[in-house]
């Protein structure tokens, strides 16, 4: 991975990670993230890596996809701050489809990856019970 100095770099590898994990290619996604990265879902839930973010989804999820809205990138103390938002799209563990869910995932990366992400979205609104 290469070293992060710029809104771009961070940018892109905020990008190169979502792909990765769209696709379930937890090794490249890990590549993506430092060492004892943070990762935070609905919930308060705390994933421990690639491999664990996609065996989680995978109980909620029979497949989803995200129509990306907006980017917007800053610098805040040592770190790049990049937040994404728009809706999740794709199917309920039962096959019936759903779309519209709104989401924002706010991602810190530091010089050497991803060291934070936070995942907010409405799927615990209607999720089917």
């Amino acid at each position: 991975m290469p070293t992060i100095s710029s809104e771009q770099d961070a940018l892109a590898l905020v990008k190169t990670y979502l792909a990765a994990m769209q696709m379930r290619d937890c090794e490249a996604a890990s590549d993506c993230l430092s060492e004892g990265a943070v990762l935070t879902f609905p919930g308060g839930v705390r994933r421990d890596g690639a491999s664990a973010i996609a065996a989680g989804s995978a109980s909620r999820y029979r497949r989803n996809d995200k129509t990306i809205e907006a980017w917007e990138v800053s610098h805040q103390d040592q770190a790049w701050v990049v937040y994404c938002r728009g809706t999740l799209f794709g199917e309920w563990p039962d096959g019936r489809p759903f779309s519209g869910i709104r989401f924002i995932d706010r991602f810190e990366v530091g010089a050497e990856g991803i060291t934070r992400q936070d995942v907010w979205n409405d799927t615990g609104e209607v999720r089917p019970r």
